[in-house]
């Protein structure tokens, strides 16, 4: 599939870094408070591009812009026009921004620096669903907590396992989390307590974004799936270890998930990804008819997280990649859908937490401190087991391509004290 806009020789009048989340081969889409009103917004290199502007400008005339679709609090009617519609609009806006474009003369119109803004949540969250797809990470969950030799579920290499989570609760980045609260049981051969969780985890993870809706009772397609994914998002699934321990069975996490979890204000486009498709992991045992898929559905995306600590102590503390999952997003819808359940504009599924084979790579301080008894080191020479009150937890994103990546900006979150 050739896409005008992913062109890799393309370059925009406005200068972009090679290191900028935000080439003209990305052209994400948002929502930015500007003068106490909200907009869907792009973004081009520092630059916040000022969609209902460009509109106003005449520049979109023939695509039929409600500008009622780009003066809005979220980009749930933009992704609502169909994937074709989008398709022309992120190639028109490429068009525009173009090296040589007319539009330059009005740049001081329509562009205004990052920095001058308030990114809001992009997107109005209907449903939220979260799935647990990376096999190192569930094989490392497994050896720990329970059988080393039989670590992964007996259903986990047949379907794509997830668990509803709660959509209330999902954050911009940049938003402060409080400290959750709930049961837990230290001590096996003691009685529950309450209090504030002291086993706090971030979960790498990414999520994809719902563009089209489906009426209840009919499902989506391994074929069709794409066509009902509108984006991809950096998450962080904030979880509450001790918490989960003790709550988890029979029917799953509640409390020590539902409290937050992070976006990146910035939904990329899944059409900017074409140029990284890889080839996910072989699937074996072969999985039923209805999950098989064709080509190549998994994407290098290189993945990162960030501790700093109130004081300014901080360390990298994982490298992952999306190219890691076992069960591709298409898989994933797939199987979300085929008892019939419908899916709305704007539901948000994550990945589940992105873990590779090595320490370095494991998306969760669960694994990379392996349960507490291997503390990572800050640059002041403390330690962190799990996350601690005033630590912010920084995760980034993007795929590498020749001069330019496709990333999505920040995704983080500070620690505070339980409430």
């Amino acid at each position: 599939m050739t896409i005008k806009a992913n062109d890799p020789s393309r370059k925009s009048f406005v200068q972009v870094h090679a290191d900028s989340d935000f080439p003209i081969q990305n052209l994400p889409f948002g929502v930015a408070r500007i003068d106490g009103s909200e907009e869907v917004v792009s973004a081009i290199g520092d630059k916040i591009v000022r969609l209902k502007v460009l509109n106003d400008l005449g520049y979109f005339d023939g695509m039929d812009v409600p500008n009622e679709v780009l003066q809005n609090p979220y980009i749930n009617d933009l992704m609502a026009k169909g994937k074709a519609w989008n398709r022309a609009f992120r190639d028109a806006l490429s068009d525009i921004l173009l090296e040589g474009s007319s539009a330059e003369k009005d740049a001081d119109q329509f562009l205004i620096g990052q920095e001058e803004v308030t990114m809001l949540l992009p997107v109005k969250v209907g449903d939220y669903t979260d799935f647990y797809s990376s096999r190192e990470h569930a094989t490392n969950v497994g050896t720990m907590f329970r059988d080393p030799d039989n670590a992964l579920l007996p259903n986990w290499l047949h379907l794509p396992v997830g668990y509803h989570g709660r959509a209330s609760s999902i954050v911009v980045s940049g938003t402060n989390i409080h400290r959750p609260k709930g049961q837990q049981k230290p001590k096996d051969d003691e009685p529950p307590v309450f209090g504030p969780c002291k086993l706090l985890d971030f979960e790498l993870e990414m999520a994809f974004v719902i563009g089209q809706s489906t009426p209840l009772g009919t499902s989506v397609s391994t074929e069709e799936a794409e066509d009902y994914i509108f984006g991809l998002t950096l998450f962080n699934d904030w979880s509450a270890r001790d918490i989960q321990k003790w709550e988890y069975v029979p029917l799953g996490p509640f409390l020590a998930k539902n409290f937050a979890s992070t976006v990146s204000p910035w939904i990329v486009p899944l059409d900017a990804f074409e140029p990284f498709r890889v080839e996910g992991p072989v699937q074996e045992p072969e999985v039923l008819p209805y999950l098989q898929q064709s080509g190549a559905n998994n994407y290098d995306i290189q993945l990162s997280v960030h501790i700093e600590a109130e004081n300014g102590a901080h360390a990298v503390v994982c490298e992952s990649n999306f190219k890691y999952m076992y069960w591709s997003m298409v898989q994933q819808l797939t199987h979300h859908t085929v008892n019939g359940c419908n899916i709305k504009v704007g539901d948000m599924c994550a990945s589940g937490t992105i873990s590779g084979k090595d320490r370095s790579s494991f998306g969760s301080m669960l694994e990379i401190s392996w349960r507490g008894t291997r503390p990572v080191p800050l640059s002041d020479g403390s330690e962190r087991k799990f996350i601690n009150d005033g630590d912010t937890v920084q995760m980034r994103g993007y795929a590498q391509g020749q001069g330019y990546r496709i990333g999505f900006g920040p995704c983080d979150g500070k620690i505070l004290p339980a409430t």
